[in-house]
């Protein structure tokens, strides 16, 4: 299982941070990665991370703005997202999975998901 939390209410130009936490199986066996979903929209990939931390994948719409890492001693993901803009307003979630290089950014590819966690950006 997954858990997300750090969501919540920031102002444009803000910065949140949202962490991914597991239980039981351990996430240092899977590729991880973090999807959002704005309202009456399709669900978009925003990055994803291999287990080994080596290799991170963005999305176009976040690049240079958000940073993804992993505590696999945590068990832990995070999402560092700065110049937070009211486009940005979506449900997050974490997924993980056993996934295939070139199979990073599908959303199916993934098998365990978090519940999400709300971000909203307005002033």
């Amino acid at each position: 299982q997954l858990s997300e939390s750090g969501g919540g209410l920031v102002q444009p130009g803000g910065s949140l941070t949202l962490s991914c936490v597991g239980s039981g199986n351990t996430l240092r066996s899977y590729e991880m990665a973090w999807f959002r979903q704005a309202p009456g929209k399709e669900r978009e990939f925003v990055g994803a991370i291999r287990r080994s931390g080596g290799s991170i994948y963005y999305g176009s719409s976040v690049k240079g703005r958000f940073t993804i890492s992993r505590d696999n001693a945590k068990n832990t993901m995070y999402l560092q997202m700065n110049s937070l803009r009211p486009e940005d307003t979506a449900t997050y979630s974490c997924a993980a999975g056993l996934v295939v290089l070139s199979g990073m950014r599908d959303e199916s590819n993934y098998y365990y998901w978090g519940q999400g966690t709300q971000v909203t950006v307005s002033s």
